[in-house]
């Protein structure tokens, strides 16, 4: 039995499902979620329910809650063991980067994500060599003969689109193949509205501090601003540097409430960016990712002291986590 069918049969034995997004689900979470409820509700499943921890503050992940009609249900224990199953979308630990407690086992899991160590749950489909979650589910549409409905389809050519950035971010040959297969099926009209989505206020005023505080050691970048409210400006400003010419790897650190946040992007095929921050800076906080998208969060005070004036932080935060960036990753 493929893992698809292995996922599609235990959905028919259950009349309630419980979906978890990964806490500030993006795109590729979201359209996953709301594809695999679509492949419940044909299966039978009366209730299903999609939860999230964290935050949805980016204003195209808002706009795709909108635009497609998304009604995710802040995460609670009790919500969790509300429905008979339980299924993870782009991530699979309970526990890391998600607001499940490290002790659950969970019914199904689906995802694109390396892991470290075995994963708690019944059935599993984790597709390492994939670029995004949403693939894996448009596959589940194509091998199952189930008609995606141009709602599903969009969000899912959406959430392909967004995971590897227009396709700029290595693709694999089956988000291509996959791509054709959802265009055709989905809604123009409603992509276009995503695509035209603008930037919040305090996203751009962030973004233009990351774009001013930039530091370059030949061909990496790394940026670090004081405080701000919404981190998704770190990841744009992130994404930003990497399109000057001759850059290929760039890290953005910011300062929210008591933690610095990371985000970082590469291009380059010899460097795997998540294991580099790990490398750097597990120690001190949560880090990781993809090799070639990365973040994480660092408690501030151990990093960057006590000082008041933000200006001494930013100092202290380019000194302890820039600097060390860009001499750990300019020289590998």
């Amino acid at each position: 039995m493929s893992d698809a069918a292995a996922v599609l049969t235990r959905l028919r034995s259950a009349s309630s499902l419980t979906v978890v997004c990964h806490d500030d689900p993006d795109p590729d979470s979201l359209a996953s979620a709301i594809a695999l409820e679509s492949l419940a509700r044909a299966r039978g499943v009366d209730t299903v329910d999609i939860l999230y921890g964290g935050t949805i503050v980016h204003q195209q992940n808002r706009a795709f809650v909108e635009l497609f009609d998304v009604t995710p249900q802040r995460y609670s224990d009790a919500k969790l063991e509300a429905n008979d199953i339980v299924a993870f979308v782009d991530h699979s630990v309970p526990g890391d980067h998600n607001s499940v407690p490290p002790e659950e086992t969970v019914d199904i899991v689906i995802d694109h994500h390396p892991t470290d160590g075995p994963i708690p749950a019944d059935v599993v489909d984790v597709r390492e060599s994939y670029g995004a979650t949403a693939t894996i589910l448009a596959e589940y549409f194509r091998e199952s003969a189930t008609e995606p409905t141009p709602r599903i389809a969009s969000a899912l050519l959406f959430g392909i689109h967004r995971e590897r950035l227009d396709f700029y971010r290595q693709p694999t040959d089956r988000e291509y193949a996959v791509a054709d297969y959802l265009h055709e099926r989905s809604d123009p009209s409603r992509l276009r509205e995503l695509y035209g989505v603008s930037f919040l206020p305090d996203s751009v005023d962030a973004f233009g501090d990351v774009i001013h505080n930039r530091v370059r050691w030949g061909s990496c970048l790394a940026s670090c601003i004081g405080r701000l409210e919404n981190r998704v400006a770190l990841a744009q400003g992130a994404d930003f540097l990497l399109n000057i010419d001759g850059v290929d790897t760039v890290l953005v650190c910011g300062i929210i409430r008591e933690e610095i946040h990371l985000s970082g992007r590469t291009n380059r095929p010899d460097l795997d960016l998540g294991e580099t921050l790990i490398e750097l800076f597990d120690d001190r906080g949560n880090v990781g990712g993809h090799d070639d998208m990365a973040g994480g969060q660092l408690p501030l005070t151990p990093v960057a002291g006590t000082a008041e004036d933000e200006a001494v932080l930013v100092d202290q935060v380019r000194d302890r986590i820039g600097r060390e960036f860009l001499e750990a990753v300019s020289s590998a």
